[in-house]
């Protein structure tokens, strides 16, 4: 069935080839799920998540995208490692955040730097919400261990980065 109404629009607007982005969501989907319950459970992004998430770029990538664009998605790589280590000096999130959202570049195509920005705007909010609301009601009591809840201002951004790239993945897919 093919998409209609605001998919196929947001689907037109991915730049992303939809073959890879349907591997790269297979392979991300599992490591993207793991550093979304692990930073909810735990408040951290594993090193090993955040590797296996950089180590699917670097083993599907050269297969699966256009001749010549793997090097320049690659370079999204350390550009936006420096960012993240700046915006985590300056409080803005966690260095395990930082890693991640390098690691988790190279699979963004640079044209759909703001279909991201949108979804992940988007998804933020609605992250944001459901785990305040989750926080002071009975569903709570479904994973009362999580350090999330109990983390005052901080908030699991994990979340709704991980979420976010499986969205963006799905919706360049179609």
């Amino acid at each position: 069935m093919a998409p209609t109404g605001l998919f196929q629009g947001l689907a037109d607007m991915a730049a992303l080839p939809p073959q890879a982005a349907r591997l790269f969501l297979l392979g991300l989907a599992p490591v993207c799920l793991w550093v979304a319950l692990s930073d909810l459970r735990a408040m951290i992004i594993p090193n090993r998540a955040v590797v296996a998430t950089f180590a699917l770029f670097v083993v599907l990538g050269p297969w699966v995208l256009p001749w010549g664009s793997f090097g320049w998605q690659l370079l999204a790589m350390p550009i936006f490692l420096i960012l993240g280590i700046l915006a985590n000096a300056m409080g803005l999130f966690g260095a395990g955040d930082a890693k991640f959202i390098a690691a988790a570049a190279p699979f963004v195509w640079a044209a759909d730097a703001r279909l991201v920005g949108l979804i992940f705007m988007a998804n933020l909010l609605a992250a944001y919400l459901a785990h305040r609301m989750a926080k002071h009601t009975a569903l709570r009591a479904l994973a009362p261990d999580w350090a999330s809840w109990d983390a005052g201002a901080k908030f699991p951004m994990g979340l709704p980065l991980a979420t976010s790239l499986m969205i963006y993945l799905a919706i360049a897919s179609l």
